[in-house]
């Protein structure tokens, strides 16, 4: 599962360097802005109007582009995937503790009734109920190994809203570069008002880190909030694991025998020897 991820992320990043490198040999050709737009945007400075703002970006807008439209998809995909009800859907978990409880169902019961949820937490709940009526030890380890492949399965593409929050002022912060320094070239092959000139075109190049900038934030906070939702799920999960861990595991059917309080739930007496 690790190596398939691992593989999703590097054709990901193959996949944008690609793109970069296809709009780095587009940028050579210079393909020229409407017409007017380059004398306006010398005489107004920075550009203001959406098509304007694209064309000053100059081909640097394919790859910011891109990463505007992954952070995007991604949030949105992980909004939808990391919703409570989803994860630990609280009808489920109450009807199965309750079974488990008042011994309705045995482990192969038990098991049944994850499988028809499919849910996340029913998921980690397999993993205990495969150990049923085993030390205590042995269902936490099971339940931990679990919980750590459904981790894995909540923490899935939030690598790439972190990736996006560090390339994206890394290609601004390059756009700015490459732009002064097209800026100084122009400025040495021109006669006329030298800092009039330089100016705008130190603007237009800054342009490109606040674009980069106004996509990584957004990247970064959604990562956050994203991996703290993560972290409170996973915190609920182990809690409804250790009340697995006491129903399930040998010391936990033998006090319930003691006490009497789930006599079906209890394994069988063994014969006297």
């Amino acid at each position: 599962m690790r190596n398939r991820n691992a593989n999703r992320y590097g054709l990901l990043l193959a996949g944008m360097l690609a793109v970069f490198a296809t709009v780095t040999s587009l940028s050579a050709q210079e393909t020229p802005p409407p017409d007017g737009l380059e004398t306006a945007a010398v005489k107004k400075g920075i550009p203001r109007e959406p098509i304007e703002v694209l064309y000053a970006l100059g081909a640097f807008m394919y790859p910011l582009g891109l990463c505007s439209i992954i952070v995007v998809w991604f949030s949105i995909e992980r909004v939808v995937v990391l919703r409570r009800g989803r994860v630990i859907p609280r009808p489920f978990v109450k009807r199965f503790f309750e079974h488990v409880e008042q011994g309705k169902v045995d482990a192969k019961g038990a098991i049944k009734l994850c499988e028809d949820n499919g849910s996340p937490i029913a998921h980690v709940f397999i993993h205990g109920l495969k150990k049923w009526g085993k030390p205590s030890v042995e269902v936490e380890q099971a339940i931990i190994d679990g919980g750590e492949r459904q981790l894995n399965l909540l923490r899935k593409h939030l690598r790439v809203l972190n990736g996006v929050s560090t390339v994206a002022p890394l290609l601004g912060l390059l756009g700015t570069v490459v732009g002064m320094i097209d800026s100084f070239n122009t400025l040495a092959l021109t006669q006329g008002n030298k800092n009039e000139e330089l100016a705008a075109g130190i603007g237009l190049a800054l342009l490109t880190t606040a674009v980069g900038l106004m996509i990584a934030i957004p990247s970064l906070i959604m990562y956050m909030y994203l991996a703290g939702r993560v972290d409170a799920l996973v915190n609920e999960m182990d809690g409804y694991g250790q009340d697995l861990i006491d129903l399930v595991s040998a010391e936990g059917l033998a006090e319930i025998a003691r006490t009497g309080r789930n006599p079906a739930a209890a394994p069988a007496p063994k014969k006297a020897s």
